[in-house]
């Protein structure tokens, strides 16, 4: 089985900043892409941002200039340092990872149980 753990949310103030990270253990080859999404209440689940194994990036329009994915592949980890937080970026946040695993002839896609964000104003 493959685990993600996310740890980094809590409540802030608007303008602050949080650092997000989400670490993968547990039976697998390699991970290709990874990514973080976000779930505000009663909105649908959408991406914040995505890291391929190379390093290319990519991000959804309200948050870019603000966010900064990143990964350590030694870690199996994937960060998203948010910066000059908005109340519009509450929501529950969410990361992901495609893992070549040893039951499957394709990637898998795994989630974590996701970490809350609060920004308030």
């Amino acid at each position: 089985q493959v685990q993600l753990v996310e740890s980094g949310g809590g409540l802030v103030q608007t303008g602050h900043s949080l650092r997000l990270s989400c670490a993968a253990s547990g039976s697998f080859f390699d991970i290709n892409g990874m990514g973080w999404y976000r779930q505000a209440p009663g909105k649908q689940r959408e991406l914040v941002a995505t890291i391929a194994s190379d390093g290319i990036t990519n991000y959804a329009d309200s948050v870019k200039g603000r966010f900064t994915i990143s990964r350590d592949n030694t870690k199996n980890t994937v960060y998203l340092q948010m910066n000059s937080l908005k109340p519009e970026d509450t929501a529950v946040y969410f990361c992901n990872g495609d893992f070549r695993v040893r039951w499957a002839a394709t990637y898998m896609r795994y989630w974590g149980q996701g970490t809350q964000v609060t920004v308030s104003s």
